[in-house]
């Protein structure tokens, strides 16, 4: 099970890895295939859209025939074959249909690992855990960001992205062999996703989830890169650096935030300080905005590190579902997360160019990133009213 699980965490490690590529590879992709950053936007919302709308479907098959077959199928199909169809891509239109397919690919491997961690570990340890493995798993976060720009100057970026096709095709076959699923306890009663829907106390938790990753995931999966090249005349090796900087305090936020509801006896009130923060951060670019690089980086930095708060969040709501819809409560929790950081990229490519065109380009980031801010504080407002929970 140790083995299975490890591959399933590296499995995440390259979705956190797809989901923010594109910062990376936006002046490359534009030189040389003419795709946009409103066109980068929509492949990227499109990513999480797809990821998304897979959840339901996977919370059935998590439920109903286990993890192993639910991941390691769906991620050497659409993984494998999502950035197979990228490496070949001649437009803008082929990247957005593989991003679809890659997130599609993605969609079950942090929830099979969530399910397997659910069934076999107490609810209190389960945050923890949900920490850990997103900590370890956003090392494809940094590998997305100076390393990637290192491997497309080295080898081109058809050829390195041919070769993580190939890495996830094996990653795989190997959950296919090594993945044991958790047996259900006798005698478990039936249920669905409705009993879920119809529990009020999930609700708030729900809004959270929606907004709570959309500002890490939309400025450090795309937004970064195009910040810092028209605001600062970046190249491409400093929109490597920035982003690995942005990366690495999303690992750290991770780690941080994985054992705080034991330390300080509460989740509520770590998730709502934690995302204040966030909030505080993004409406700063509209107001102040930094007058260096290297002061934006570290507001990054800080958004990174305090929006880690996507498996808290999940341990609060997992805490409230029963035992027998385990896998079709955590991928509702996951639906609204991902659906969140979807909708918020896929609204941002076109909100961006409207307002480019009206003003400068510095005023426009600081407005778009200011919206990332206002959504969260609008859920942060909603969450108030949660019931704090820690079992």
């Amino acid at each position: 099970m140790r083995a299975g699980v490890a591959f399933l965490v590296l499995a995440y490690m390259l979705s956190q890895f797809y989901r923010a590529f594109l910062a990376v590879m936006s002046p490359v992709l534009e030189a040389e295939i003419g795709a946009t950053p409103e066109d980068l936007a929509r492949a990227s919302g499109l990513w999480f859209l797809a990821f998304a709308l897979m959840q339901l479907p996977v919370g059935w098959a998590l439920d109903r025939i286990g993890p192993r077959r639910t991941a390691s199928v769906l991620f050497g199909v659409g993984a494998a074959g999502g950035a197979a169809l990228f490496a070949s891509a001649q437009d803008p239109l082929m990247i957005k249909l593989a991003m679809t397919l890659i997130g599609i690919g993605c969609a079950p491997v942090l929830m099979a690992t969530y399910f397997i961690f659910a069934r076999i570990f107490s609810s209190a340890v389960f945050g923890t855990l949900a920490g850990v493995t997103v900590g370890f798993s956003s090392l494809g976060n940094i590998a997305s960001a100076a390393p990637m720009a290192w491997a497309i100057d080295a080898f081109g970026w058809r050829e390195t992205v041919t070769a993580l096709a190939v890495v996830s095709l094996l990653v795989a076959l190997a959950i296919a062999r090594l993945v044991q699923d958790p047996k259900a306890p006798e005698g478990e009663p039936k249920g669905s996703i409705l009993d879920l829907l119809r529990d009020a106390r999930l609700w708030p938790i729900l809004i959270m989830m929606f907004v709570c990753y959309a500002p890490a995931a939309g400025i450090r999966g795309l937004w970064v890169g195009p910040y810092v090249t028209e605001v600062f005349g970046a190249d491409l090796a400093r929109i490597g650096t920035i982003t690995l900087i942005m990366g690495l305090a999303m690992v750290a936020g991770n780690f941080a935030y994985g054992p705080l509801d034991r330390l300080l006896g509460t989740r509520k009130w770590v998730i709502l300080v934690g995302n204040a923060v966030v909030a505080v951060c993004c409406l700063s670019f509209w107001f102040t905005a930094p007058g260096t690089i290297w002061a934006a980086a570290a507001v990054f930095a800080i958004i990174g590190f305090c929006g880690a708060s996507y498996p808290m969040v999940i341990a609060h709501g997992r805490s409230l579902v029963p035992a027998h819809l385990t896998g079709r409560g955590v991928t509702l929790l996951n639906l609204f997360g991902m659906g969140g950081a979807g909708v918020m990229q896929f609204a941002s490519g076109p909100y961006f160019a409207g307002l480019a065109g009206q003003m400068p380009v510095a005023d426009a980031f600081g407005r778009l990133f200011g919206i990332f801010g206002i959504a969260l504080l609008l859920g942060l407002c909603v969450y108030l009213f949660s019931r704090d929970s820690t079992t």
